[in-house]
């Protein structure tokens, strides 16, 4: 049977403050509260200060489990045309341009440095992949990530990596990944610690990841890529609103404990508990985010 996680757990919209004592005691693979990110423990360690964003920036030995993320990084190579339609995309999906974001047409050239005409054309594919909407004479509006959508991506999403969570538990999951998962487990605490939400949401992408390119099985892999691309824009749009994630923290170490154990019924209790939960927090948030726009 899956274990209960411990009395003292606290929800994500708790204060920080109870984190610290609480972290060291609801550690299912029980790792002292004052190990360092490598996971080595000793007196210097324990005087150095946790590492912010700009420290993990270049998350050296995360490489094989970072998903690709929206790049304009070839745009100026492209025509006219799609090069302002690859940069407001860009900008777009990473929150740069958030949404309600309002801009005429010759705002935008300016913006890109370009002409109207491009710029008109890239509007015009932009609004058919529901990324604004464009009113004559009134420019774009950058819209919302609809909460419809994210629900039903999440339907498929979520129930799929419970799949792969439990595939990990029954076949294995090598060394090397899980000194991966432990790695990106403390690194998660230690944004947490810090209030980094950015760090951390980068840090969880890759957790996840991991456990995804680890379950032996790769047309699930295939699929997870493709339905983590689909809801990539409502993470990012509404990641400023997220409260401290320990509950999502604590969730973690359980689902790696059950990989440790082998226990599959417990992989899945944890993983689906762990998805179920931030995904109607992601939901809520994305509501929230829209009745802002609106």
């Amino acid at each position: 049977m899956p274990r209960s996680l411990p009395r003292t757990e606290r929800s994500d919209d708790h204060a920080a403050s109870a984190h610290a004592g609480a972290a060291a005691a609801l550690d299912p693979i029980g790792r002292a509260a004052g190990d360092s990110l490598s996971g080595r423990r000793d007196v210097a360690d324990a005087a150095e200060p946790r590492p912010q964003l700009d420290e993990l920036a270049s998350f050296e030995g995360y490489e094989p489990f970072v998903r690709a993320r929206p790049s304009n990084r070839y745009a100026e190579t492209l025509p006219a045309r799609e090069r302002a339609y690859a940069e407001l995309k860009f900008r777009i999906l990473q929150n740069i341009l958030p949404p309600g974001t309002k801009m005429l047409e010759a705002e935008v050239a300016d913006l890109l440095s370009m002409s109207r005409t491009p710029i008109r054309e890239a509007l015009i594919q932009l609004a058919k992949d529901g990324l604004v909407e464009v009113r004559p004479r009134h420019g774009m509006t950058v819209t919302a990530p609809a909460a419809e959508d994210l629900r039903d991506i999440y339907d498929v999403f979520s129930a799929l990596e419970v799949v792969a969570g439990r595939l990990c538990a029954r076949n294995g999951v090598p060394s090397p990944v899980l000194s991966v998962l432990d790695r990106a487990m403390d690194d998660m605490d230690a944004a947490t610690e810090t209030g980094d939400i950015a760090a951390w949401s980068r840090l969880d992408d890759i957790f996840h990841s991991a456990i995804v390119e680890a379950c032996g099985n790769p047309r699930l892999r295939v699929t997870l890529r493709d339905y983590w691309d689909q809801q990539y824009r409502a993470r990012v749009a509404i990641q400023d609103l997220r409260p401290l994630p320990l509950e999502s923290n604590r969730e973690h170490r359980a689902i790696v404990a059950a990989f440790r154990a082998r226990d599959e019924a417990a992989a899945e209790h944890w993983h689906r508990q762990h998805r179920e939960r931030s995904d109607r927090l992601a939901l809520s948030l994305l509501r929230k985010r829209q009745a802002e726009v609106a």
